[in-house]
């Protein structure tokens, strides 16, 4: 019996910290020198170590133009975010929202094809189809050129993937990249995250399926040259044909490509770096991930990442390009819109992204509304309590169970959709009970055949049809990305009625593939959840 018992404690440890620390301790000294794969798949209890965090479809919109607040409007609302971070001044017609995953596949394919100085991707993963292998080609031909060009070989690849992800499986994307790796040595650097929350025990017991759980590197950016697109998807086969999401490009702005090269560099030179035998190395200097202390790890890591964040905010007031005066209009010529970088990194101490997200969710007033779109609809407790208690009309996008990318999958995962339903029933339960439903709209993106990840928000001020800024990249707001994960998104705020256009349009069409939900919705016997897996939803929410 004493095992039953000893599962026990660890699933009633689940909300208690102190426990998780006495944990972690003692495993340290256990297996600081273990690197074992594998285990029974009836341990996945064991990362539970976490305290939880304290119209059909026709969608009305206030009328009116956002370009009509004037740049004085805009930059008195949104002034205080370069308080937080820095802010990059480009012009609205550099940005160009894209909208299918085909789009998207072939923005980087073109792109990667023709760059000559820079392709720098940073994904959860890299698929191991024929899609991704066409990917994998279109940086070797952009190599090889490069070799073949009179003078030295200019182009530097640099890819970022999550260790736990990019190593499961036989073929997985280490060997994907590994032959780029060992014919272009020299040009060619894949770095692999490890978060420092797995090791010692853990690390030996949680299954290869489920070690992702424990925290990723989940940013999504794809460089070329002075080209990016920021996104929520990975460089997965399905990303490119029927998983909708979301995908801006930025052409031509150096700074903000610069920036995210510096990032992507950053959080590369502390994570594992892939050698051409399949090896993994840490760089010299470095704290280990798992081996090394994990408040070493983390305060290195901190403080390499936010190096970029402030040199870039010092090398604007250097230049006078920050905004340092109130009545400093926001543009300069057609530089008509601003980019603000918003990176989360909870295990490292950094949360610029929670900060702003809390700040936009509070300041949104009675006339305002947001459109907010996930995947998985897991609000943590705060921005949840944010949006039942604001002023501003909230339209809350989230995936149907059938196009929740865990529907149909096998064992524990399977039941992913249905705590999600669950999750919902009880978010618009509180809606209904506040008397928000006019205020709080849920709706539910249903598309055949395809699944549904995007993820983000648009914001549109007071009497205006048209949203003045948004939120795009790898953030869900769940307790994952605010807690677990690495993640990096932009804000964009603009005054260009074209870009403002483009991200209607964005919002309009994917709204336009949703029904609102209703007390009815949860009725139906298709939207039953069984009683095991409302017990077991409070761990979903934490670990998926």
């Amino acid at each position: 019996m004493a095992a039953p018992m000893s599962w026990r404690r660890l699933v009633y440890s689940v909300y208690s910290p102190a426990v998780a620390g006495v944990f972690t301790r003692i495993t340290d000294r256990l297996f600081r020198a273990r690197d074992r794969t594998g285990g029974s798949s009836v341990l996945l209890l064991a990362p539970l170590l976490a305290e939880a965090d304290p119209a059909p479809r026709h969608v009305m919109r206030p009328s009116g133009s956002a370009g009509a607040q004037g740049t004085d409007g805009l930059c008195a609302h949104f002034r205080w975010m370069a308080e937080h971070v820095p802010v990059f001044r480009v012009p609205g017609t550099h940005i160009h929202i894209l909208t299918s995953p085909d789009q998207f596949y072939q923005a980087m394919k073109a792109r990667i094809k023709t760059a000559k100085r820079r392709v720098v991707m940073a994904s959860l993963y890299l698929g191991t189809g024929q899609l991704e292998q066409e990917l994998v080609d279109c940086m070797e031909e952009a190599l090889v050129r490069s070799q073949d060009s009179a003078h030295t070989p200019d182009l530097r690849v640099s890819i970022l993937l999550d260790y736990t992800r990019g190593s499961r499986g036989q073929v997985n994307s280490r060997t994907m990249l590994l032959p780029l790796l060992q014919r272009f040595t020299s040009q060619m650097r894949v770095s692999l995250y490890h978060t420092p929350d797995l090791r010692g025990l853990l690390r030996l017991l949680v299954p290869q399926r489920f070690n992702e759980t424990i925290g990723v590197q989940h940013i999504k950016a794809y460089l070329f040259d002075d080209s990016i697109i920021i996104s929520g998807a990975n460089l997965s086969d399905s990303y490119f044909t029927n998983r909708q999401d979301r995908y801006v490009l930025l052409e031509n702005c150096r700074e903000v490509a610069d920036f995210f090269s510096e990032l992507v560099d950053a959080v590369g030179d502390v994570s594992l770096q892939l050698q051409p035998d399949d090896s993994v190395t840490m760089m010299e200097g470095m704290v280990h991930p798992y081996k090394g202390n994990r408040q070493d790890f983390s305060a290195v890591a901190r403080k390499r990442i936010m190096e970029v964040l402030n040199t870039a905010q010092i090398r604007q007031q250097l230049s006078g390009r920050s905004e340092d005066s109130e009545d400093e209009g926001m543009s300069e010529g057609e530089e008509d819109t601003w980019v603000f970088p918003l990176v989360q990194m909870k295990p490292l101490g950094i949360q610029v992204d929670e900060q702003v997200t809390q700040r936009l969710l509070t300041d949104a007033g009675p006339d305002s509304t947001v459109f907010l779109t996930s995947g998985y609809f897991n609000l943590t407790r705060t921005y949840m309590r944010m949006v039942l208690g604001a002023g501003a009309s909230y339209r809350i996008l989230t995936a149907s169970p059938e196009v929740n990318g865990f529907f149909g999958a096998k064992g524990v995962a399977g039941a992913i959709p249905a705590a999600y339903i669950h999750i919902a029933r009880q978010f618009y339960k509180q809606v209904c009970q506040l008397g928000q439903q006019d205020r709080v709209h849920l709706h539910e993106y249903q598309r055949p055949q395809w699944t549904f990840h995007a993820k983000g928000l648009w914001y549109y001020l007071q009497g205006q049809d048209r949203p003045c800024l948004t939120l795009i990249g790898s953030p869900n707001f769940g307790y994952r990305s605010v807690h677990r994960d690495l993640e990096a998104q932009i804000a964009i705020v603009t005054e260009n009625e074209e870009l403002q256009a483009q991200l209607q349009e964005e919002q309009e069409v994917l709204y336009q593939s949703s029904t609102e939900v209703s007390t009815s919705t949860f009725e139906r016997p298709d939207r039953h959840v069984k009683l095991w897996v409302k017990l077991v939803t409070p761990l979903i929410k934490n670990f998926f």
